[in-house]
């Protein structure tokens, strides 16, 4: 028997960067580095968990959206272990939104064959965290989704939602996607032999001709969600200091009182 897992991963703008918009509104990529959603490493190290600890033959298969610069996702998932990758690119697909992304999502993983679709709880740059749900919705299969912890076994997806008073027990008949959170577990560095590995493995590139997909329904022109304006955020401020004669208890809690921090 054999498992095919499909990882659904993201390439963001580094948060560590000084990020921008663009003149049309969209992140000026461009302008700032970019790299593996940290949440999606989460999504690669519990396929690859599943993978190893499972006595089918498993293909876990990573997939992203985005331009050139996207394999750079990729090749850090293969790195970690995955067997080969899948990327979609498409001078089309600017400005596309979550709803947008789920159709070339959806239709990607349709192409590529699938069992178990594992994506992260959210992307790090959007983290509107509803893609999962898309996805299983235009998929029409299952969905469990926010794990801690997943596993499969006889063709069942197993995990635990952790919530804040109870966990939950939750499980789903293969076809399935999940999502994981980033309590699932510590992704792995990369080892050297991964990363020399990686150059050998196969990355498929498809654009939207190869999915059946036409232009008026991704992009800005099909996007659902439109951005009205943005503002660069102000500099900051230097803050108040408060210093201690005697009084500085009372200072400071008259300070917390004005700001209605208490």
């Amino acid at each position: 028997m054999s498992l095919r897992i499909v990882v659904t991963v993201k390439y963001v703008p580094d948060a560590t960067g000084d990020r921008h918009f663009a003149d049309d509104l969209t992140v000026d990529r461009d302008d700032v580095d970019g790299l593996l959603s940290e949440l999606d490493e989460y999504a690669v190290e519990q396929a690859l968990q599943i993978s190893e600890n499972s006595d089918d033959d498993v293909e876990v298969t990573v997939l992203t959206v985005g331009p050139e610069d996207a394999k750079d996702a990729l090749r850090k998932a293969l790195s970690m272990g995955a067997d080969k990758a899948i990327h979609v690119e498409d001078d089309d697909l600017h400005g596309t939104d979550a709803i947008g992304t789920s159709l070339v999502l959806a239709k990607a993983i349709e192409k590529a064959g699938f069992d178990l679709v594992v994506s992260g709880m959210a992307s790090t740059d959007g983290t509107m965290g509803v893609v999962p749900a898309l996805l299983a919705e235009r998929l029409g299969v299952p969905q469990v989704t926010l794990l801690s912890e997943v596993s499969v076994e006889d063709g069942t997806v197993k995990g635990r939602r952790d919530g804040d008073a109870a966990s939950e027990q939750l499980e789903a008949s293969l076809p399935a996607v999940v999502s994981v959170t980033d309590q699932s577990g510590e992704a792995r560095y990369p080892s050297f032999k991964g990363i020399m590995a990686a150059k050998k493995k196969p990355v498929e590139s498809w654009d939207l001709s190869d999915l059946d997909i036409e232009a008026e329904e991704v992009g800005l022109e099909g996007a659902y969600t439109v951005v009205d304006g943005a503002a660069e955020r102000p500099a900051r401020t230097a803050g108040t200091i408060v210093k201690d004669e005697g009084e500085g208890g009372k200072q400071l809690a008259e300070y917390l009182a004005s700001q209605k921090f208490v």
